[in-house]
């Protein structure tokens, strides 16, 4: 392109030094040769009336005074009506440009001039101009190189930034060139690197979030399944059976969500239901569990309270807190529910040592954990909580207490009174 461009330029300015510059030779040529013949011209005239003025004078004519009295430079020819032919300087050879006149007497001046002088005039003209028009080239050269480099250079970082995109690199470089059309291409490319930039974010976060979501459904799933294979009695393979089936469809509604959030994450299917029933549930799920870690796991505070949400979410909420107390706490896991207000609330806590001074406030951001873990669980179950109008969160560090509020039937979490619990 650059070399294009450079070319397209420099012939633009050679059509135009060729037409200019012939015209302008022309003219240059011509108005030089009209120039020294009027000079020519003017000085026969001027020697002719010098004869005249002496010839009426009755003054002697020579060469010697006319050279004197004219200033002539060039060679001249004086004729006079019976007398002897007069001349002035040196006789040109060669072509010479010739100029006459006549006086009133009869006599006839003649003066010549070497063509010579006119072409070495025209040579030193043509010089000029040549300069001239070599001096626009070169000036044309390096305008067009700057041209070049200047569009060629914005089109090498696009075809480079639209590459790194095709590439899997979707950082925006946000770099302008100073051109519209070329500012306009890399606009559209940064809004496109930002797009692509989120929606690897959202395949990732939805990764993530699935790898960490499905993980609990599937262990307890697992968990009874051993139990199906250990039991030798009917009722008890029945039972867990059934259990297990109903893990399956709380694991299908677990994938259901995960979709539904990553495709919106404010989508929400808030119904009225029995928050004893999701409670028990998870206290039965996640029983086992604790009895093989030597630990317990109980219910208390109001009963029969119906809260307004997603049962299915607000179970997996309730599940990322267990299992957080789980891993991470210790002693009793206690599950207590209770009104505040227009207000649903579980709390869930244990005999641990609680969330570190430092974390307190970033306990629900993506990636930060005490231990090592993902530090997922807590930012998904935050989200859960949200998107069906409740709120999660950690109203005491030592020992930990987690609070899911949720709004009552027939009044939803918005409509809370504006004390809100102190973290």
């Amino acid at each position: 392109m650059r070399r294009r461009l450079i070319n397209s330029t420099l012939a633009v300015v050679l059509v135009v030094i060729a037409v200019f510059g012939v015209s302008l030779v022309i003219v240059e040529t011509r108005t030089i040769a009209g120039s020294a013949q009027e000079s020519v011209d003017s000085e026969a005239l001027r020697i002719v009336s010098i004869v005249d003025s002496r010839l009426i004078g009755g003054e002697p004519v020579n060469p010697d005074i006319l050279a004197e009295q004219s200033g002539a430079k060039r060679y001249a020819q004086i004729l006079i009506p019976g007398r002897s032919p007069i001349s002035i300087g040196e006789r040109p050879e060669g072509d010479v440009i010739r100029g006459t006149a006549e006086g009133e007497r009869g006599e006839t001046v003649i003066v010549e001039e070497s063509r010579s002088a006119v072409t070495a005039e025209v040579g030193r003209t043509l010089l000029i101009i040549g300069a001239v028009a070599l001096l626009a080239v070169v000036a044309a050269v390096l305008l067009a190189v700057r041209q070049a480099n200047r569009l060629a250079s914005p089109l090498t970082d696009l075809a480079e930034t639209a590459e790194r995109l095709g590439s899997g690199d979707p950082r925006p470089r946000h770099k302008r060139y100073g051109v519209p059309e070329l500012d306009r291409v890399a606009d559209v490319l940064d809004a496109s690197a930002e797009r692509i930039a989120r929606m690897l974010t959202a395949e990732r976060r939805l990764a993530a979030d699935a790898s960490h979501q499905l993980r609990t459904p599937l262990t307890a799933l697992s968990m009874r399944l051993e139990e199906v294979a250990l039991a030798d009695d009917l009722d008890t393979v029945k039972e867990e059976a059934t259990i297990a089936l109903t893990q399956v469809e709380r694991l299908t509604d677990v994938v259901e969500r995960l979709l539904t959030n990553s495709r919106d994450p404010r989508t929400g299917s808030a119904v009225a239901f029995d928050l004893d029933e999701v409670v028990k549930q998870q206290i039965e799920e996640w029983r086992p569990a604790y009895r093989s870690a030597g630990r317990a796991i109980v219910h208390s505070g109001k009963q029969g309270m119906r809260a307004v949400g997603t049962p299915g979410a607000v179970a997996q909420v309730l599940a990322a807190l267990i299992e957080n107390s789980l891993m991470h706490g210790g002693g009793t896991v206690a599950l207590r529910t209770r009104v505040t207000g227009n207000q649903s609330v579980i709390e869930v806590t244990d005999e641990g040592p609680g969330v570190p001074a430092d974390l307190g406030a970033r306990i629900f951001e993506r990636a930060v954990s005490g231990r090592s873990s993902t530090g997922i669980g807590l930012a998904v179950a935050r989200d859960l909580a949200e998107a069906d109008g409740g709120r999660l969160e950690l109203l005491q560090q030592q020992p930990p207490v987690f609070a899911l509020f949720l709004g009552r039937e027939g009044r939803s979490v918005s409509e809370r009174p504006s004390d809100r619990p102190v973290r």
